[in-house]
Parts: C-alpha cells; structure tokens; sequence
C-alpha cells in the first residue's frame, strides 16, 4: 500500500461538500491625484472627506467568482481637491456545492469582509505617500449594507408585481 504525503488536507476529490475558497487576492485598480499639491499643503482648512464604496461581482465559471470592492475617497481643503485615492481591491473566490442563495450571501457579505483590510491598507498607503497624514477607513458593515440591498431589491419585486397587476385603465 503507498502512502501520499497530503500535508493534512484531504485530497479534492474525496471532499464532495460545499466548500468557499479564496483563489486569488489582487489588485485591479490603483490611482491617486494631488492636483494642488505642493499649495495645499499651505492650506489651513478642516478637511471635507467624501467616501464611495462600490462592489462588482463577475461570475467567471460555474464555480468560481470575481468579486471587486471599489473605494473611492476624495478629499477637499474648502473649494480645492487635496487628493483623491481610488483602490479597486479584487479575489477570485471558489463557490462548490451550495445554494444560489447561500452563494448570493457569501458573495454580498464574506468576500468584501475579507477584502476590506487590504483596500483599507492600500488607501492609507497611497495617501501617506502623497504627502498627507494617513487616513484609516473604518470597519465597514457588510452584513448591514446587503440586508438593505435584500430589502430593495423586495421593494422592486413588490413595486413591479404591483404593476403587474394594477389594471390598465377604465375603457
């Protein structure tokens, strides 16, 4: 009888249960502006920060998905831009025997928790080597955010199955 040296993993085949994987982590899209730099500097104006958070999920074969968290923060000294710093955070992540809606939930949830401390690293990064005290995204609720996606996309259902049946008008 011989013996394979599998490191304590079980090898794919004999695991025939669902499984979520992470295949990949990178980053798609990094940019950072300072279109007033050195002058703004000078400035002596409390900071106006605008953030915007944004997820594209990409299905890329029947069991694996690219998931991407899009951060965009831009920051204002009263009428000029200071900077803005753009991070398109990604991973390809394997989905194996579960439910579309088991899938939906991990794809909403678990795969932009699991990306946020890179995103949130990275934009730090870029802003502390533009020349400007680091800023530290706080932690986000991802968990928050897709119930409320789940609560309008009902809304929607709701609203055109409503429509569906309100009647076409008196002849």
């Amino acid at each position: 009888m011989s013996e394979e040296n599998t490191n304590g993993v079980a090898p794919a085949e004999a695991n025939n249960g669902p499984a979520f994987t992470i295949e990949k982590i990178y980053v798609k899209d990094v940019s950072f502006e300072s279109p007033n730099s050195p002058t703004i500097f000078n400035e002596n104006v409390q900071p106006d920060l605008q953030l915007n958070l944004n997820q594209k999920v990409q299905r890329l074969s029947d069991t694996a998905f690219e998931v991407v968290l899009g951060v965009t923060l831009t920051c204002k000294a009263g009428d000029k831009t200071a900077y803005v710093a753009e991070v398109e955070q990604a991973g390809v992540f394997g989905l194996i025997g579960l439910e579309p809606q088991a899938i939906d939930v991990l794809l909403g949830t678990q795969c932009p928790n699991i990306l946020f401390p890179y995103v949130r690293s990275m934009v730090s990064d870029l802003i502390q080597a533009g020349g400007f005290p680091p800023f530290y995204l706080q932690p986000i609720n991802f968990e928050g955010l897709y119930a409320e996606t789940l609560r309008q996309r009902q809304q929607q259902a709701d609203g055109a199955s409503l429509a569906d049946s309100e009647p076409a008008g008196n002849a």
